[in-house]
């Protein structure tokens, strides 16, 4: 086993894992990268570039050009626009593919990394010594996206919300390629009656446990 500390924390949109992944690398001083952010920019690539999110290889063409500065304007990525494009265009196995190598270069840093997505511990690092699955129920993770989109000004009801996350749900879960799922060695933590603090505890604790399982 490697002494590198690699956080793998999956799960479905809103469940906090994005918050919780980026306490933990605070915490740990690893560098963290949310792996959502990569196919919310490749969407919103494909769209300013006059593209169609069902068009893959244009998708892949995007991907492949994708660096660390598109990944800046973390305001329009986090849109809800976004956030549908990026479940989308993640279904193509090309862009998959094009992304793969980027996240897999990043979680081999020494010492270890963060990542959070959909996929990490079942496909990009399946050997982290960590992993997390992060979930709550699509009524919970509707009401804080929910609060967060409209808290900044968009509009949107909360039952289209709501239709929102379980479309992206069923859509991650079934896709062909790396779909959303908990990996068997990783731990689950449903944040569905807990703060982010109490979510964050639970996270630590889970990663100091297997700190000492590793000898990390």
């Amino acid at each position: 086993m490697s002494a590198a500390l690699i956080i793998a924390v999956d799960g479905p949109a809103a469940s906090g894992k994005g918050t919780i992944a980026a306490q933990l690398a605070e915490l740990y001083g690893l560098p963290h990268l949310d792996t959502g952010l990569l196919y919310r920019a490749v969407g919103v690539g494909v769209l300013d570039a006059g593209g169609s999110l069902d068009d893959a290889a244009a998708a892949e063409d995007v991907a492949r050009s994708l660096d660390a500065s598109h990944l800046s304007d973390t305001g329009r990525l986090t849109s809800r626009g976004a956030g549908e494009a990026a479940s989308r265009v993640a279904g193509h196995p090309g862009v998959r593919a094009a992304l793969l190598a980027f996240q897999k270069a990043f979680a081999a840093q020494p010492g270890g990394a963060v990542l959070d997505g959909r996929d990490i511990g079942t496909v990009i690092a399946p050997d982290a010594p960590a992993k997390l699955y992060v979930t709550a129920t699509p009524e919970v993770r509707a009401t804080r996206r929910w609060k967060q989109l409209t808290g900044r000004g968009e509009a949107i009801a909360f039952e289209d919300m709501l239709a929102d996350i379980v479309k992206r749900d069923e859509r991650d879960a079934g896709r062909g390629a790396a779909p959303m799922v908990q990996a068997a060695d990783a731990v689950l933590l449903d944040t569905t009656d807990m703060d982010i603090e109490a979510a964050f505890d639970a996270a630590r604790r889970i990663v100091e446990a297997a700190r000492a399982k590793h000898g990390l």
